[in-house]
């Protein structure tokens, strides 16, 4: 059997009666694009935070830090999603279990959520690789300086430890951005979903993902050029 090519697809009405097929590969990016940010602003935090009490001079943070890293970083993401949208729910009190797997949207709260608390184990160990790699004198001088150990790590640890691990924190936002896609498999219909909507409806699989394909490469760029202008802006004058 010979395959038809027809790039014009994507201007055909969608079945679902709301526009075209490009309008709905368009719904999937941006869907992508809000599950991405929403759950960056999580792992960023979070991450920050886990990573911070990995390097404080207590054992009690850095065994809390270090469970929490290796929990969520040895578990499968296609796992973590299962879990937490099929089986949180089932523990929670009833009445609150039944409002969760009712809510609006609940596919997309569950991958900010599952997305973010993933993400945030690998931020952690790259803030803490951040710290670690500073001179141990900042912190002595700091402390000197009538600094109180949080005022350190705010104003003087971890604005130098951003600097440097600016570029491992772009390519993990960049696979966080990819991992969204794992979140088709409990409905929420962002890019690679709606790609794949438009496979099966219209059959045209080659002109479905390969706009896909375009579409996470562009997104990708995006962000790359993004986050080089900032690594430029923040760069330390005379620095390396």
């Amino acid at each position: 059997m010979t395959y038809t090519w027809n790039w014009g697809i994507f201007f055909e009405p969608s079945p679902e009666g709301a526009g075209t097929y490009a309008d709905m590969l368009l719904s999937g990016l941006a869907w992508t694009v809000a599950t991405a940010l929403c759950s960056w602003i999580i792992a960023f935090a979070l991450g920050s935070v886990v990573g911070v009490m990995r390097t404080l001079p207590s054992r009690a943070a850095n065994a809390v830090g270090a469970a929490y890293v290796e929990g969520f970083r040895n578990v499968p993401l296609l796992v973590q999603m299962f879990l937490w949208y099929f089986v949180l729910p089932e523990l929670l009190p009833r009445d609150l279990g039944t409002a969760v797997k009712q809510m609006p949207d609940a596919p997309f709260y569950t991958a900010v959520l599952c997305l973010g608390f993933f993400t945030a184990a690998r931020v952690a160990e790259q803030v803490r690789a951040g710290l670690r790699s500073l001179p141990r004198g900042q912190t002595q001088a700091a402390l000197a300086l009538g600094l109180t150990r949080a005022q350190t790590y705010r104003h003087v640890l971890l604005p130098n430890a951003y600097r440097i691990i600016l570029p491992p924190l772009t390519s993990e936002f960049l696979n966080n951005l990819k991992n969204t896609s794992v979140a088709l498999t409990i409905g929420l219909l962002e890019l690679t979903a709606r790609a794949r909507a438009m496979q099966e409806f219209s059959f045209q699989v080659f002109e479905a993902f390969t706009a896909a394909t375009l579409l996470y490469v562009a997104l990708n760029l995006v962000v790359i050029a993004g986050a080089t202008l900032l690594e430029r802006r923040v760069a330390v004058p005379g620095g390396r």
